[in-house]
């Protein structure tokens, strides 16, 4: 069984409509989750947790996508 590894990281943005940290090394990594559904449900527990802080925002990394050198990156992975 492939394992498809995620990464539920975040913290507070410069803009609520962009995606630069304000301080990145105070960027607050939740956990490790061997599924995507688990990281959803750490993921939605951390964005309730901050609803009141407009500029606190976390992210879903799919770590197995890094693994696999043989596939070819999204456009978006591609981006500066």
């Amino acid at each position: 069984m492939t394992q498809r590894l995620h990464l539920v990281f975040g913290g507070e943005l410069v803009d609520p409509q962009g995606n630069t940290f304000r301080d990145p090394s105070e960027i607050e990594t939740v956990g490790y989750y061997p599924n995507y559904a688990a990281a959803y449900d750490a993921w939605k527990a951390a964005a309730h947790a901050t609803v009141d802080n407009a500029h606190m925002r976390y992210f879903i990394a799919h770590l197995h996508r890094l693994r696999d050198e043989e596939t070819e990156a999204s456009p978006t992975e591609e981006m500066g």
